[in-house]
């Protein structure tokens, strides 16, 4: 609710990006200033600052806002294999999920990525790797390309 005021509609968009981690950074501070992060600091800076406290475990505020997003993101993903029939298994790319390795590696991700019954069992048996090259998706352009050829 606090989110849709600031923002009007909140789409997943909102959430699970590096500006995202933002807005729940914000949310969770509402009635405090953090200590670790500040939030005059630069935008696209702000996502990895919060990340890094959060690991750190240096701001319990800042561990709850990666929490969230951890969820949110795990949640979707599990959408997104449902919908695709993904068995083969779901790849995280991008800047944010070599990251948070760590913290995709425990609970809150995983938990809300299977929690999706009647099909949770399903889930179990889809494995969720991160693509940790950041020329990944360069290179599958490129092999594209070359097909083309």
């Amino acid at each position: 609710a606090d989110l849709a005021q600031s923002l009007g509609r909140v789409d997943h968009d909102r959430v699970i990006s590096g500006p995202g981690l933002v807005n729940l950074f914000r949310f969770t501070h509402r009635a405090c200033r953090c200590k670790v992060v500040h939030d005059d600091d630069d935008l696209t800076a702000m996502p990895a600052r919060i990340s890094d406290a959060a690991l750190a475990r240096e701001c319990a505020l800042c561990v709850e806002a990666l929490e969230m997003f951890l969820e949110a993101y795990g949640a979707e993903a599990g959408n997104l294999a449902l919908r695709s029939v993904a068995t083969a298994g779901v790849y995280l790319g991008g800047g944010i999920a070599p990251k948070l390795l760590p913290a995709l590696e425990s609970g809150g991700f995983i938990d809300a990525f299977r929690d999706k019954e009647p099909l949770a069992d399903l889930l179990r048996l889809i494995p969720v790797r991160v693509i940790l090259n950041p020329a990944a998706g360069l290179l599958g352009a490129a092999t594209y390309a070359e097909r083309l050829r």
